[in-house]
């Protein structure tokens, strides 16, 4: 059996698994950019969700921290607009229970 391949080269051969990496980084990106306004325990309730063209996603513990997010999207927005990533807007999902 040939050695497996370094992520980083069949990253670098396939243009698909391009486009997902570099969306994960463009999420990545925004949670640490947008959540800067938020106190560490509401951050530690949230996950960076999927960025498409419509906007970027937000996954929330529960509902009550989805409620308490959407009082602070504006300024959430603002700090985005700010670093340059546009006005894309940002969605609030529940996110799903690990099981």
């Amino acid at each position: 059996m040939p050695p497996a391949l370094p992520l980083s080269k069949v990253l670098d051969e396939n243009a698909a698994l391009q486009r997902l990496a570099q969306r994960l980084r463009d999420s990545n990106q925004r949670f640490e950019v947008a959540t800067r306004v938020l106190p560490l325990a509401l951050r530690q309730q949230l996950r960076a969700g999927p960025v498409d063209e419509e906007g970027w996603t937000l996954l929330a513990s529960n509902a009550a921290v989805a409620a308490k997010l959407r009082q602070l999207l504006p300024r959430m927005e603002q700090q985005l607009r700010d670093a340059g990533f546009g006005d894309k807007r940002i969605r609030i999902h529940l996110r799903p229970l690990e099981g």
